[in-house]
């Protein structure tokens, strides 16, 4: 094959911009490997991409894409400790810039992958980027570890990786949900404690759940008015942390509520995985470790949706317009689920 495809942009936009296209084979340069796709991942941050938006933009013509696992097939000079044939998970997050795996093959610095061990699939592995952010949401995030969480969006990507690592370490974690599908996909998934906002109270679930106590840690990705309420459903010394804002910011003031509950002590934070930009050895140990999990069979991921990779428009459709449960995933040509 002395062409590969790839989904590129010229231009920002809706789904539409995203163009199938033909590339000359990638080749190592030195102390780089070739990765040959096997499953692709789709995921948010390819969507700001897409629309010109992500604060940490690659130049166009772009290439999107986070995640990819596949197959390591060259080797560039200089490379030690790797093998052609070997499984490997490429994260964007390990790279110069973002995106970039939107392509039936990709050349990476040798140090940048991963190594999968053969228990983790392909199509598994490229959900391993929410299972290392969930490591960082629930223990490089605040101060101190938290015993107990609630987190918003329970049948999302990020919310089924952070309940199914915390109850993998013990924690006692507790999601919401909005509707009926996402409270069985939720339950499906692992979750032991799952609340309906539209039916439930979550404020008297949670704290009959931890004893009137509260909760140590909330993570909230919505914010806008409710965001203030969650103040009440923490335990003293708890942390309130927003991860992102799509309903937009409170309209409350945070200050005024934080002095209401001062009897708490209770802290708010805003965090993001770029915090760890500059921190590779966290970075990385938080992923090494999900890989561990995964193989040892104590994270699973929900079955995922499939589509070819030439369909990348069909994705990005669906990923705006929130139509699918569990991980959206691109297959390369000739390839199978694995």
């Amino acid at each position: 094959m002395s062409h590969i495809q790839v989904i590129q942009l010229t231009r920002t936009g809706g789904p539409e911009v995203l163009e199938l296209a033909e590339r000359p084979l990638p080749q190592p340069a030195p102390h780089e490997v070739r990765v040959r796709a096997q499953a692709i991942g789709v995921g948010k941050p390819d969507a700001l991409i897409r629309k010109g938006v992500y604060q940490w933009m690659p130049p166009l013509p772009a290439v999107p894409g986070n995640e990819m696992a596949g197959v390591i097939d060259a080797l560039g000079a200089g490379v030690s400790g790797l093998h052609r044939g070997q499984q490997v998970l490429v994260s964007a997050r390990e790279l110069p810039q973002r995106g970039g795996c939107y392509a039936e093959a990709i050349c990476v610095p040798a140090e940048a992958v991963y190594r999968l061990p053969d228990a983790v699939s392909a199509t598994d592995a490229v959900t391993l980027g929410n299972y290392q952010l969930a490591g960082a949401l629930l223990y490089e995030s605040s101060i101190r570890r938290p015993a107990s969480l609630l987190i918003h969006g329970a049948a999302g990507g990020v919310g089924t990786a952070v309940l199914q690592l915390a109850q993998a370490d013990g924690l006692l974690a507790i999601g919401t949900v909005s509707s009926d599908d996402k409270l069985d996909f939720a339950r499906a998934a692992g979750a032991r404690h799952v609340i309906h906002r539209g039916t439930h109270n979550v404020h008297a679930e949670v704290m009959a759940l931890t004893g009137g106590r509260g909760v140590d840690l909330v993570l909230d990705h919505v914010g806008g008015p409710a965001f203030t309420a969650n103040l009440d459903l923490l335990a003293p010394l708890g942390t309130l942390l927003s991860y992102n804002a799509l309903a937009g910011l409170p309209e409350e003031n945070l200050l005024g509520a934080l002095r209401r509950l001062m009897g708490k002590s209770l802290g708010v934070r805003c965090y993001s995985i770029h915090s760890l930009d500059q921190m590779p050895a966290t970075r990385r140990a938080l992923m090494e470790r999900a890989i561990s999990l995964m193989a040892a069979g104590s994270l699973r991921p929900p079955p995922p949706t499939l589509l070819p990779l030439a369909e990348a428009q069909r994705a990005h459709e669906l990923l705006d317009a929130g139509l699918t449960l569990g991980k959206l995933v691109l297959l390369p040509r000739g390839t199978t689920a694995a």
